[in-house]
């Protein structure tokens, strides 16, 4: 019921729905928000979520912050610069399946990097990890890099979620990334 203003009434409509029937809304980290990292930012923020988007780029920043999202120069070789912005974070995104570089440094990102980043998660606002286990880098780091994800997943009783889906249909590669963020947060 309203009052002649337009106001609820009672306590209960003024404070909305029940809990449980309200979206779930997040703060997403989205480590390498390139053309793909920026159209799951986009569609996250579509859904509602806040987005915190890196590059290693400062050039970059504009792009990202043009869609919504917060923007911040990080390097995923240096997890210790993705710590500070973890603050706040429900869930990480690492998207580095098509990461390009000499090969000692792309496979880091997907062995000691990504180890590094999962551990320091332990004791961090963040619920969990999305792994990119799709693109242009070598099959063999990106199976890897699933199985330490799942691995620490389970040492950790953290949430993780392994996107397997090419990147070459970006339409299907946006819809897998974004439910798995939908199932990490759930």
């Amino acid at each position: 019921m309203r009052t002649s203003s337009g106001a609820p009434s009672s306590w209960a409509e003024r404070a909305g729905p029940a809990r449980g029937s309200r979206p779930r809304v997040a703060r997403v980290l989205i480590v390498g928000c390139g053309c793909r990292g920026r159209r799951l930012a986009r569609d996250l923020i579509d859904d509602g979520h806040s987005v915190r988007g890196t590059t290693r780029d400062s050039a970059a920043l504009e792009e990202i912050e043009a869609l919504g999202a917060e923007a911040e120069v990080a390097d995923p070789d240096r997890v210790g610069t993705l710590l500070p912005l973890l603050q706040g974070v429900s869930g990480v995104c690492w998207l580095m399946g098509s990461a390009s570089g000499p090969a000692d440094a792309v496979g880091a990102l997907h062995g000691p990097r990504l180890r590094s980043l999962q551990e320091k998660l332990v004791d961090s606002p963040a619920r969990g990890l999305v792994y990119e286990a799709a693109g242009t880098v070598e099959p063999e780091l990106l199976a890897a890099g699933s199985t330490l994800v799942r691995e620490l997943g389970k040492t950790f009783h953290m949430p993780v979620e392994i996107v397997e889906e090419p990147p070459g249909n970006l339409e299907a590669w946006a819809a897998s990334m974004r439910a798995a963020v939908g199932a990490l947060l759930a």
